[in-house]
């Protein structure tokens, strides 16, 4: 099997799983219980939170646990708008966010809340201009991604941040990160507010993160008891918030050298794929190594999918969330709408090997020009 789809999921690492099945295996009692077997697994939840608050320089009361990046961009969203609903109701998105934080926004229009969408360049790269523009005093919270899941196109946080706060200081800023940890170096500090996910860093399904600085005031989606989180009530799922401690810890080891190997993995893929005719990249100078999406201009991307599927290559449309659907990032960027159609991503990690990727051009070019073949008769 040659997987290929790492920005749609990951699978489990073992050192993750081992991780899992100690926490189920040894530590039983509810977190929120008093006698001895709630206050072990109390006192190892608080190791885990300790730990991923120490890898981000944040405070662990800043931490709260979700089910993963949707969750935590809701609370994100729409916690914030229902908390500040008296200071504005205006709020602003990029043209390259996952497809939660468009549907998200268009609950939010339902109830009152206006969006704005701010343009890009021709790069992909936030219109700083343009944001600068559309900022005003009933703004209250801006929300750019970190990386785009598409294209991969990676946002400067800091400077955003900066204009941000330089055309109104009471704006509230947040990133979702999900492709970009593990992948990229992040910083916390950067935004107000992050959206993490664990099953994108080898980590298990059905746990993720939501970051939010403590000036920040947010209004729970979730109401119930259980003395953990007051964003997040009930008993907290110890196994999975130990699982996703050790995951970041693995994720964020070498991150640099990580990277390099990945870049040449994918310059690889672009040297044989970028001769082929029919075939456009779709990628900017701010693209990350990890992902590289490409539009097909005589073939459906899921025909060639399930074509490779028969020799057991798994490569992906735009996003999992969205499979099969217009490609909103890729229309952002080059505004041609069979170009977004046509997509398909192909994303890298670390972990490929340079055999892997052989093994997939040589599949890719047959199995592609059989196909173009077909399209001739």
């Amino acid at each position: 099997m040659i997987y290929l789809d790492y920005s749609a999921t990951t699978p489990v690492s073992y050192d993750v799983l081992e991780s899992y099945l100690k926490a189920t295996k040894d530590f039983p009692g509810n977190p929120n219980s008093l006698h001895s077997l709630g206050i072990k697994s109390k006192t190892l939840l608080n190791s885990a939170t300790k730990q991923i608050s120490e890898l981000f320089n944040v405070l662990e009361s800043e931490i709260t646990f979700t089910s993963g990046a949707t969750e935590s961009n809701n609370m994100a969203l729409v916690g914030t708008c229902l908390a500040n609903m008296k200071s504005g109701n205006h709020i602003i998105v990029s043209k390259l966010e996952h497809p939660s934080i468009y549907k998200i926004c268009e609950y939010l229009e339902t109830i009152g809340f206006e969006i704005s969408y701010v343009n890009n360049d021709q790069d992909g790269l936030v219109d700083f201009e343009d944001l600068r523009k559309l900022i005003r005093p009933e703004t209250i919270l801006v929300s750019i991604c970190a990386v785009n899941s598409e294209a991969g196109i990676r946002q400067p946080l800091k400077m955003i941040r900066q204009i941000i706060k330089k055309e109104n200081p009471q704006v509230f800023f947040h990133s979702d990160m999900t492709q970009a940890v593990g992948k990229t170096p992040v910083n916390f500090h950067d935004v107000d507010m992050a959206s993490l996910s664990a099953h994108k860093i080898f980590g298990p399904k059905g746990i993720g993160l939501f970051y939010k600085n403590s000036r920040v005031k947010i209004e729970p989606l979730i109401h119930g008891s259980g003395k953990s989180n007051e964003l997040k009530p009930g008993t907290p799922p110890l196994p999975l918030i130990v699982a996703f401690s050790k995951a970041l810890r693995i994720a964020l080891q070498d991150l640099d050298k990580k990277e390099n190997f990945v870049k040449r993995l994918n310059e690889k893929i672009v040297s044989e794929l970028s001769t082929l005719d029919g075939i456009i990249l779709n990628q900017t100078k701010y693209s990350i190594p990890h992902i590289l999406n490409l539009s097909l201009e005589r073939i459906r991307p899921e025909t060639l999918i399930h074509a490779l599927e028969e020799f057991e290559i798994y490569i992906g449309t735009n996003t999992a969330c969205a499979s099969g659907e217009l490609s909103t990032s890729v229309m952002a960027l080059y505004n041609d709408r069979r170009r977004a159609m046509s997509t398909i991503r192909i994303s890298i990690s670390y972990v490929t090997t340079s055999d892997e990727i052989n093994r997939f051009l040589a599949y890719f070019k047959n199995v592609y020009n059989k196909l173009n073949h077909l399209m001739d008769n």
